[in-house]
């Protein structure tokens, strides 16, 4: 049974990558609708395309000049990084764009022109010829023109690429998009259509009874929500009040089960009664997922098969790592930093706690989006213990990567109908006594006043690609994660900061007035600022709290220090939320603590 879940998470692997470059272009999802009905915008699957493009041919370029290699040397070097259940997938591509890869390098030029002579990057008619790097000292577009006709009159490069593409059982396309089809054939059709069910449903692949929580880490399984502790049994899942105190086994998943020889009472009704457990449920966007791409996967200065070790896991996340997050965080963290949460000091609070715990967020999640998202929320009012529900969509319902950004903002009429909705949804489903906190928009203009002049890891060997550049090359080909902020446009910066502003005081005013059958609101500020201050007084620099590679999302460090700064303004005005410490938390360590893993 293990080794053949193990081979048919190899072969997840190499299918879930081409998948999830075309969910990651997907357009946001139109407010409350099934994702299953939306259409893929070909122009950001074009641009997502071009930008991989780029930083392969750039890591690779780097590679060969670090090591005093050829190209050829480069390429193999870098699929021998890769975890061997990627390998095949990185020499396929190889094989297909390997020789015409090298023969440009070698005539000195740069990803730009590769990839546009590789049609991976494309200009629209009419739209701006996107680059990364400083044009050639001749025009960009004749670089290109030049390349091409290389690449049309070597009879070997031809003859390589289109034999390469044959032999491989790929259609005989010159575009990347054209390995996507795999799932045309007819043996992976039903395993592709399950990886998009996940992707747009955002519940475990692997969940034999139906109850939202899975065994398995990964694909939306226990690194999002607590770990199932008995699969086959729709009844047992974390999260639930015990089933008759929990007398001959684990209902809840908590560890704690079974009855005190000494007095006959059970574990669960001792230690647990009346100690107001309850769970954390986090709504929220790629921030709150926790989106981390490594740098290492682009220094090539420390670039070694070491650095691509979680490179299966970090795809079949989503890019995300959840289990390091600010809300629901739970193992020590392999990314830099550290791991600190608020389920963690909830549990610490009371181990009665232990895997109550969901991440209920997405890559682009927003205010409007959240509303199909929210019906993946696993919580019983008849069965379940109440749960502490933040609501943070802190950017995207500002942030877009339109050309005209401003007009493609979330109103603040149509946040407070959003949130409405979400809310309406959540006293539908949430025990009595829950507690629900709104968190503002964060104050993104801190990116480009850090960073922008600053390296990219991928500028770092030769010091040729800042900030700047990578904001400017994303938003040239829209699908810059922020147009409003991630730009030289001061005005267009303090625009967007505005909207954010306006529709955190939507949230806010919603807090104050609005009132709920099972839970009560708070709202609350993103803490940006206090995390900045807090970071400077421990000897850190404002750039190390934003994400390294993508130069947008809250780093693990900010993470950990947003977590402490939370909680520390949760104990103080409102403690009702966090729940009574429970006096018997080492009773419990001491009795199960064999059972208290993740």
């Amino acid at each position: 049974m293990r080794g053949s879940r193990q081979t048919f998470f190899n072969l997840f692997c190499i299918l879930w990558l081409p998948i999830l470059l075309k969910a990651a272009s997907s357009p946001p999802l139109p407010r409350g609708n099934d994702p299953s009905a939306a259409s893929l915008s070909s122009g950001l699957y074009k641009g997502h395309t071009c930008v991989g493009c780029v930083l392969v041919v750039s890591v690779i370029e780097q590679l060969a000049q670090w090591h005093n290699s050829t190209v050829k040397a480069a390429m193999e070097r870098l699929c021998n990084y890769i975890p061997e259940k990627l390998q095949g997938f990185c020499y396929v591509l190889a094989e297909l764009y390997g020789p015409h890869i090298a023969e440009l390098i070698d005539r000195e030029m740069n990803a730009d022109v590769v990839c546009h002579s590789l049609k991976l990057c494309k200009q629209d008619p009419g739209q701006p010829l996107c680059h990364l790097y400083a044009p050639p000292k001749v025009r960009l577009s004749a670089a290109i023109r030049k390349a091409k006709s290389i690449m049309k009159t070597s009879k070997d490069l031809k003859v390589h690429c289109y034999s390469s593409i044959s032999t491989a059982g790929l259609p005989h396309k010159k575009s990347f998009t054209g390995f996507s089809s795999v799932c045309a054939f007819p043996l992976l059709a039903n395993l592709c259509e399950k990886i998009k069910y996940v992707m747009r449903h955002k519940l475990p692949f692997e969940d034999f009874d139906g109850d939202k929580f899975s065994t398995f880490p990964t694909l939306r399984g226990y690194h999002w929500r607590g770990r199932d502790c008995n699969d086959k049994n729709t009844t047992v899942y974390p999260g639930r009040r015990p089933d008759n105190w929990d007398v001959k086994s684990d209902s809840n998943c908590n560890g704690i089960w079974g009855v005190d020889p000494k007095d006959g009472i059970p574990y669960e009704e001792k230690f647990c009664k009346g100690a107001d457990s309850q769970g954390v449920v986090l709504l929220g966007d790629s921030a709150g997922a926790h989106f981390h791409i490594p740098p290492e996967w682009m220094t090539v200065m420390q670039m070694s098969a070491k650095s691509f070790a979680n490179l299966p896991m970090a795809f079949t996340d989503e890019l995300d790592w959840p289990q390091f997050s600010e809300i629901t965080g739970f193992l020590n963290s392999t990314i830099g930093g550290w791991t600190d949460s608020l389920y963690l000091r909830l549990r610490r609070r009371n181990r009665c706690n232990h895997r109550d715990l969901q991440n209920i967020s997405q890559n682009g999640g927003s205010s409007g989006n959240l509303l199909y998202l929210i019906k993946s929320l696993a919580r019983s009012q008849l069965l379940d213990n109440p749960a502490i529900v933040i609501y943070a969509t802190i950017g995207n319902d500002v942030c877009n990567g339109n050309r005209d950004t401003l007009a493609h903002m979330t109103t603040p009429k149509e946040m407070l109908s959003n949130v409405m909705q979400a809310l309406r949804y959540l006293d539908s489903r949430l025990p009595k006594g829950s507690h629900v906190i709104l968190t503002g928009l964060v104050d993104g203009r801190f990116l480009w006043d850090n960073l922008h002049d600053r390296y990219h890891p991928l500028g770092q060997l030769n010091r040729d690609i800042t900030y700047s550049q990578i904001y400017s090359f994303l938003d040239c080909l829209q699908v810059s994660p922020c147009s409003g902020w991630l730009t030289p446009n001061e005005t267009l910066r303090n625009l967007t900061s505005e909207r954010a502003l306006q529709l955190s005081n939507v949230l806010k005013e919603i807090a104050r007035s609005e009132k709920f059958a099972n839970f009560d609101i708070f709202y609350m500020d993103f803490p940006l600022r206090q995390t900045a201050e807090e970071w400077h007084k421990m000897g850190g620099e404002p750039w190390q709290l934003i994400e390294p590679v993508d130069g947008f999302h809250p780093s693990q460090i900010a993470a950990a220090l947003g977590t402490r700064i939370t909680w520390q303004k949760v104990l103080h005005e409102w403690p009702q939320v966090l729940g009574r410490e429970n006096p018997f938390n080492d009773q419990i360590e001491a009795i199960f603590k064999d059972q208290g893993g993740h």
